[in-house]
């Protein structure tokens, strides 16, 4: 494990841990972006298998933080400003780390397949600060797989294996690989080949694709290990009653379908909740609120998630907007919670 950094001062410290006290579960304060170093441009330790970190969710997941400008709300204007200063050098350019590859594919097609840095014409989502923390803390190659697309649902197209049919307000709702009409319910979804969970299949093929072509997504690579999971979703559900209100069943079981799939039982999960979404909500955005916090390990309401699965509390690193417009597009937000669901990645690993 990777020396982790000093933090500046006794203050810096007592603050982070206030809120972190203050505001279980894990976490409610960004970490201390400033604390991270500059990358070394040194390559990780090849002759160890690469930790392979699966990023999954819907669009936020996929990423809309706006990178270039000078305008507040840009990832220029913030580390013009002072913040995030490990992404850029003494001239002013983007740093890279060298020993964390960042991968995104989507329904089977490549995306994304590089050096963790910060693209200056387009745009982030969570995997930098994710990335920028699993970087830090491992010697091991680190791979940051993205696979994912936006516009879906935990309750329907993300369903998870294991999922039965259930009645909700008097009509029969589908369990995985089922359809409406063949769950009995009478409903009708647009697309001919759609049915529960088919977007789970293709998220998890499409990672899966990536594995089985390691050397070309991570030169060099010795094998790899499913290390953990990073998930940020809940926009869709918040918009059908029976979605929210079955959306910590389905969660959990989301969590175990992950591990089974991977064949990972000891890899660790970490979810963000909606950054709109404050503690105390009620409605739809108040169930998936409490859905997404509720699993977290040390809220205690799951046993077998403590030390394992942790959860992000995104309200205080959001800097306003909506999920359903990404969130006005503001880097910032992106880099905040993506550190946060780094750092408490982490987090799990240290507290082993």
């Amino acid at each position: 494990m990777k020396t982790p950094p000093s933090w500046h001062s006794p203050l810096t410290r007592l603050g982070v841990i206030l809120a972190l006290l203050l505001s279980p579960p894990l976490s409610a304060a960004p970490a201390d972006s400033n604390s991270l170093p500059d990358p070394d441009g040194k390559p990780a330790d090849m002759s160890k298998p690469v930790k392979v970190f699966i990023l999954m969710g819907q669009s936020n997941m996929l990423g809309f933080g706006t990178v270039a400008g000078n305008k507040e709300g840009t990832l220029e204007h913030a580390t013009k400003a002072g913040k995030y200063p490990f992404l850029i050098n003494d001239d002013g350019a983007w740093t890279t780390r060298m020993d964390v590859r960042n991968v995104r594919v989507m329904n089977f097609k490549d995306h994304k397949n590089d050096w963790l840095t910060a693209d200056k014409t387009g745009r982030i989502g969570p995997e930098i600060g994710i990335g920028w923390h699993l970087g830090e803390h491992f010697d091991e190659p680190v791979l940051v797989l993205k696979s994912c697309i936006g516009n879906r649902s935990l309750g329907w197209d993300l369903l998870p294996p294991g999922s039965k049919a259930y009645e909700h307000d008097g009509k029969l709702q589908p369990g995985y690989g089922e359809t409406p009409e063949t769950a009995g319910s009478g409903e009708k979804y647009e697309g001919k080949e759609w049915y529960a969970g088919k977007q789970w299949d293709t998220d998890i093929a499409s990672a899966r694709q990536v594995l089985e072509n390691l050397e070309k997504y991570y030169p060099g690579a010795k094998g790899y290990e499913i290390a953990g999971f990073a998930f940020w979703q809940g926009d869709k559900d918040r918009y059908n009653a029976a979605h929210a209100a079955t959306y910590e069943k389905n969660l959990v079981q989301f969590i175990k379908a992950l591990r089974k799939e991977f064949n990972a039982p000891n890899a660790k999960f970490v979810c963000a909740t909606l950054g709109q979404t404050e503690k105390g909500a009620t409605g739809k955005e108040g169930e998936i609120l409490n859905a997404q916090l509720s699993v977290d390990g040390s809220a205690g309401k799951y046993p077998e998630f403590k030390g394992n699965v942790a959860s992000v509390y995104a309200h205080p690193l959001s800097k306003g907007g909506a999920s359903n417009g990404h969130y006005g597009k503001n880097a910032e937000t992106y880099m905040n919670i993506g550190l946060a669901m780094g750092e408490a990645l982490v987090g799990l690993y240290e507290d082993e």
